[in-house]
């Protein structure tokens, strides 16, 4: 494919896919101007990308996730405008204002849910965000590049640390 017809083709896939940009984006960014920033970056990186893309190997929703995460946890470990804005609030102040131990509304459980996943390192960020797409573990370890026994212990640990912080009941093995 040259020129125009590799333009079209790109775009064409880009807006029958674009949810997957959309769903990472919200992972990783939380402020408006990030999420804009954020997409136009993987935009443009699948752009750069799209050349390399090898239908025989990968279906494009699988290359189109590992290409969106790379960018995404890219951006995160450079240093962001949300440190700017935001101090982390430590243990002992979660606990002073109530920590997340109790019973929640359905909006208050949600809500929850998303704070878990900020604090979540980038690669369980990817983890819980395919899990939570219902992709199988299969698709998962080919996307990230880890193995599908690793992509179940992950999301295992992740289970149980999510179900400590909405319950306060301590993990097994703890």
């Amino acid at each position: 494919m040259r020129g125009r017809e590799q333009q079209r083709a790109f775009e064409t896939l880009l807006r029958e896919h674009q949810r997957i940009v959309f769903k990472v984006v919200s992972v990783y960014a939380r402020h408006p101007e990030d999420r804009r920033d954020l997409t136009q970056e993987i935009c443009v990186q699948l752009w750069r990308s799209f050349p390399r893309f090898d239908e025989k190997r990968a279906r494009f929703s699988t290359w189109m996730y590992r290409v969106a995460l790379n960018v995404a946890i890219s951006q995160m470990r450079r240093p962001s405008r949300q440190d700017e804005r935001f101090e982390r609030l430590d243990q002992q102040q979660i606990d002073a204002a109530g920590g997340t131990v109790g019973i929640f509304e359905p909006d208050e459980r949600l809500e929850v849910l998303y704070r878990f996943i900020d604090e979540l390192d980038p690669l369980n960020r990817a983890l819980i965000l395919l899990y939570l797409e219902d992709r199988s573990y299969a698709e998962i370890a080919e996307i990230l590049g880890i193995s599908e026994t690793s992509v179940a212990t992950k999301i295992s640990r992740i289970k149980q640390k999510l179900r400590y912080q909405m319950t306060g009941a301590m993990p097994v093995g703890a």
